[in-house]
């Protein structure tokens, strides 16, 4: 295994773990579908959770075409 392939691997677990952690706030109503009538913004943690998601979203992505390009 190159260093690529341990980062793309070590990425996509982190990825997934900023998801699982984000929808743990969320109710089960909103999930199937059901809208939330009030709106509130995102603040300390659950913003921070969010960009991360962004990032190693936009990082998984582009590892995932070098890896492509590379071979």
């Amino acid at each position: 295994m190159n260093i690529l392939s341990i980062t793309h691997i070590i990425v996509s677990v982190l990825l997934v773990v900023c998801v699982l952690m984000q929808t743990r706030g969320t109710s089960v109503g909103i999930a199937f579908g059901g809208s939330s009538e009030t709106y509130r913004s995102k603040k300390g943690v659950e913003k921070l959770l969010f960009y991360a998601t962004i990032i190693l979203a936009a990082l998984f992505a582009a590892l995932s075409i070098l890896r492509l390009v590379l071979g």
